[in-house]
C-alpha cells in the first residue's frame, strides 16, 4: 500500500513540476458523434492543451448510446491524467433515463465546467403569446390543444419542457422528432405550436420572424437578444435550464493531477481569443473550481430523475 501512495505522489509531483500530464499523449475523449458542442470544444482546447502541457494531445470521438460508450471508456482508463471525458448534459441525463454502465458522481473525478449554452423557448407567431405567462395561459385554457417539438426524446430539450409542464401544471403533448431540424421546420409551417431549442439553432428563424422567443433559460439575458427576458425576470426562477459541457477525470486521479487540469483549462477558458470562438459558437465560456462541476452534476441529476419520473419518459 505504501508503495502505491508513494508511486501515486510522484506522479503528482511530477505532474506539477513538469507542468504536463504523467503520460506523453493526452486523450480527449468526446462521447458523441462529430461536430456537436462537445467536439468542438474538445477540439478547440487541445491544440491549446498541446502548446501548454509539450505533449500531443488528441480529441477522440467515442459515440453510442447517447454517450454512454465513450464515458464507461473514461471510467475504466487508468486515473492518471492521460484520459479525458469531455461531456455534454446527458452525462447526467442519461442516468436518470436508463441504468447507465457509470455512476456520474462515484465514477469520475470533476475538473472542470468547459462551457454553456443557451436554452430557449420559441412559439409559432400564430400563437397569440408573447411571454412564458401568456403562453402558461393559454395551455390552461385549452389543455391539451397546444403541443411542442423535440429534437428527440430523452433529450435536453424534451426535458426541459416537461419541467416546464410540471412546474406551470400544464398539459401540452409532445411531438418527437429526429434532430433539430426537423423540430424548427415543422415549428415554423405550424404543425406544432412550441418547443425549447439551443438558442443558436433558433437564431435565424427569430431574426426572419419565422419564430418568437418567448425566454431564454440561462440565468442571465442573451446579448444576441437583450430584449428576450429569462425564466427568472418572467417570475420563473425554477426553469433555468441550460446545455453544459464539463470535462471529467476517472475516479481516483491524484489531487495534485486534477488541481493542475483545472489551472489549466481554466487558463485557456480566461483567455480572449477562446471567449471569443466560443461565442461564435453559441458557447460561453465556464470556469470555475471542481467542486462547482461536482455540485452542478449532483444537481442535474437529482433534478432530470425527479423530471423523468414524474412524466414517465422513456429513452428511445
Amino acid at each position: 500500500m505504501r508503495a502505491i501512495i508513494a508511486a501515486f505522489a510522484l506522479c503528482a509531483f511530477s505532474f506539477l513540476a513538469h507542468a504536463q500530464p504523467v503520460a506523453r499523449t493526452v486523450h480527449l475523449i468526446v462521447p458523441y458523434t462529430p461536430a456537436t458542442g462537445a467536439d468542438i470544444l474538445a477540439r478547440a482546447l487541445g491544440p491549446k492543451l498541446q502548446e501548454r502541457w509539450k505533449v500531443a494531445v488528441v480529441t477522440e470521438n467515442k459515440p453510442g448510446a447517447t454517450g454512454n460508450i465513450g464515458a464507461e471508456f473514461v471510467a475504466k482508463a487508468p486515473a492518471d491524467g492521460s484520459t479525458l471525458l469531455v461531456a455534454a448534459t446527458s452525462f447526467a441525463t442519461n442516468p436518470a433515463l436508463n441504468p447507465a454502465p457509470y455512476d456520474p458522481v462515484k465514477s469520475f473525478a470533476p475538473v472542470i465546467v468547459a462551457a454553456t449554452s443557451a436554452l430557449c423557448v420559441v412559439v409559432n407567431p400564430q400563437v397569440p403569446a408573447q411571454s412564458m405567462k401568456e403562453l402558461i395561459d393559454a395551455a390552461k385554457r385549452q389543455p391539451g390543444k397546444l403541443n411542442y417539438g423535440s429534437p428527440g426524446n430523452g433529450g435536453v430539450q424534451h426535458l426541459a419542457m416537461e419541467l416546464i409542464k410540471i412546474e406551470a401544471g400544464i398539459d401540452l403533448p409532445h411531438v418527437p422528432y429526429k434532430g433539430m431540424g426537423g423540430m424548427l421546420n415543422d415549428l415554423v409551417g405550424g404543425h406544432i405550436q412550441a418547443g425549447v431549442s439551443a438558442l443558436q439553432s433558433a437564431s435565424p428563424h427569430v431574426q426572419a420572424g419565422r419564430l418568437r422567443m418567448l425566454a431564454v433559460m440561462s440565468p442571465e439575458r442573451s446579448s444576441a437578444f437583450p430584449t428576450v427576458p429569462t425564466m427568472r425576470e418572467q417570475g420563473l426562477p425554477q426553469l433555468e435550464v441550460e446545455t453544459w459541457y464539463g470535462v471529467f477525470a476517472p475516479a481516483g486521479t491524484p489531487r495534485a493531477a486534477l488541481a493542475k487540469l483545472n489551472a489549466d483549462f481554466e487558463a485557456l477558458l480566461q483567455d480572449a481569443q477562446m471567449r471569443e470562438f466560443l461565442a461564435k459558437q453559441g458557447m460561453s465560456a465556464g470556469g470555475g473550481s471542481a467542486e462547482r462541476l461536482g455540485e452542478l452534476v449532483r444537481r442535474e441529476l437529482a433534478r432530470w430523475t425527479r423530471v423523468v419520473k414524474i412524466a414517465g419518459i422513456k429513452a428511445d
